[in-house]
C-alpha cells in the first residue's frame, strides 16, 4: 500500500463513522483514521449519509435517515466535527434507499444537496444508489440529478442491483455483486455529460 501510494492518488472509503446516528463519533474510530490518512495521504476520502450505531452498538448496515431540519442540522455538526478532526474535506456518498420515514420534511436529493453549502464537503454521487432508490420510490433520476451541483461532486460510484420480488412490489438491493446494468451505465454517460469527468470507481 506504502507503494502504490506513491505512484497512484489513493481514494478511502468509510463505513464506520455513523455520521447520522445520535451517538457521539466514535473517537477511537476517528483516532485510527486520521492515523490511515495521515500515513497514505488519500486525495479523496468518503463516508455515507446513514448511520449505523446506537449507544455504540454497531450494526451491519448503512441505515436510512429521516429528512427533517433537526436531522440535517446533526448530521452537518457530525460532518464538521469529522473534517475538523481530520484536517480535510470529506465527501459524503448518496444511499440506497429501501424505506422512508413518514417525518420526513423534505426529499432525500434535497437533503443530500444541502450539504456542500452547510459544511465545505463534497459528495460522491453513487449512480446506481440514484437509480436504485428512485426505482423504489417511483422517483424521476433526473430530478435527483438536477438537484446536485456538479461542481461538488468529486467521485462518482457505479455498482450492480439485483431485484427482490414481493407480493406488493419489486424492492431494488444495491447488492454489489451483480454486474452493472445497462440503465446505469446509461445514466452515468448522462451524468459525465451533465458534470463532466470524474474519478469513478466500479464497485
Amino acid at each position: 500500500m506504502d507503494k502504490i501510494a506513491q505512484y497512484y492518488p489513493l481514494s478511502l472509503h468509510g463505513v464506520g463513522l455513523s455520521l447520522g446516528s445520535s451517538d457521539k463519533l466514535n473517537q477511537n474510530h476517528l483516532n485510527q483514521l486520521k492515523h490511515t490518512i495521515n500515513r497514505y495521504k488519500p486525495k479523496l476520502f468518503s463516508e455515507h449519509l446513514s448511520w449505523g450505531s446506537v449507544n455504540g452498538q454497531y450494526f451491519n448496515d448503512l441505515l436510512p435517515m429521516s429528512y427533517t431540519r433537526e436531522s440535517l442540522a446533526h448530521f452537518v455538526d457530525k460532518v464538521k466535527q469529522t473534517q475538523d478532526y481530520l484536517g480535510r474535506q470529506i465527501l459524503i456518498e448518496n444511499p440506497s434507499s429501501y424505506l422512508q420515514f413518514g417525518e420526513s420534511k423534505t426529499n432525500e436529493w434535497d437533503f443530500y444537496a444541502q450539504l456542500p453549502g452547510l459544511t465545505g464537503c463534497g459528495l460522491l454521487l453513487d449512480i446506481n444508489n440514484v437509480y436504485v432508490s428512485c426505482q423504489n420510490f417511483g422517483y424521476d433520476v433526473f430530478d435527483y440529478l438536477n438537484a446536485i451541483n456538479g461542481e461538488y461532486v468529486a467521485e462518482i460510484h457505479l455498482a450492480g442491483y439485483t431485484i427482490n420480488a414481493y407480493e406488493k412490489g419489486d424492492v431494488y438491493i444495491d447488492d454489489h455483486g451483480s454486474k452493472v446494468s445497462d440503465q446505469v451505465w446509461d445514466l452515468c454517460q448522462k451524468t459525465i455529460q451533465k458534470f463532466g469527468q470524474k474519478p469513478t470507481l466500479i464497485e
